[in-house]
């Protein structure tokens, strides 16, 4: 009749803070008859869109950033420089940087569902130049699909080339020196277990249409969303800087 043995698992918050995004567009009446078709589902397309460059780049500012801890989300914890690779961005997205973020998963046991990495049309052109990547005696399976890189080495691969609302690409620059002497050298991707970033919805994507009466009876396409995201782990996530 031992005794039941108690294991305390630790337990820990983190911040994620909500922020609403708006989109909106007018289409005047005349601009209708001069199209000959009704140009609103394409408007109500483009909406659609923005809001899901707006989710990915509150995702990968959050995985790539601080996230906030404790009781009032007062404790910062930033990405360690032990999830970087190529820490100095010293070389181009490589077969060997691949096999290095397997091997940190790998090692910290991270489940090896739902792996990905997100990088640019760039990075994944510098991959695919990799003989290693593209060889069958690299890979059991077909590595290319219909041009592209889909699923390697258990990592699900996807592209992204969006660009924020500043007119930059949401997948950020790495920056050499500072002041006036810094420069950008490459760009950072990311790869994560899914487990290692939560995204938030608060509202999901709403959208209207609608007459403007103020605006001469145009219609209006408004569309809606808030939404937030932070980093759970940071041993499910890595940083992978490459020159471009």
């Amino acid at each position: 009749h031992a005794d039941t043995p108690q294991s305390d698992t630790p337990h820990k918050r983190r911040q994620l803070s909500l922020e609403t995004y708006h989109w909106a567009d007018l289409i005047d009446n005349d601009d209708k008859v001069r199209m000959l078709i009704d140009p609103t589902s394409d408007y109500a397309n483009a909406a659609a869109w923005a809001m899901g460059r707006a989710i990915d780049e509150a995702i990968v500012t959050a995985a790539l950033g601080t996230a906030h801890t404790g009781e009032t989300g007062a404790t910062e914890v930033a990405l360690p420089a032990t999830q970087v690779v190529d820490a100095n961005c010293a070389s181009k997205f490589t077969f060997d940087k691949l096999r290095e973020v397997k091997r940190m998963f790998d090692k910290c046991d991270a489940p090896s569902e739902g792996r990905y990495i997100v990088l640019s049309a760039q990075q994944l052109d510098d991959l695919l130049s990799e003989t290693k990547v593209t060889s069958a005696d690299y890979a059991s399976a077909k590595a290319l699909v219909r041009g592209e890189l889909d699923t390697f080495m258990g990592f699900r691969f996807v592209q992204l080339n969006a660009k924020n609302s500043a007119g930059k690409l949401i997948l950020p620059d790495v920056v050499s020196g500072s002041g006036e002497s810094a420069s950008v050298v490459g760009r950072s991707c990311l790869a994560f277990q899914s487990g290692g970033i939560k995204l938030g919805i608060g509202q999901d994507i709403v959208g209207k249409i609608t007459e403007r009466d103020d605006k001469c009876f145009a219609t209006q396409v408004y569309y809606e969303m808030s939404i937030g995201a932070v980093r759970m782990q940071e041993e499910l996530v890595v940083k992978i800087n490459c020159k471009e």
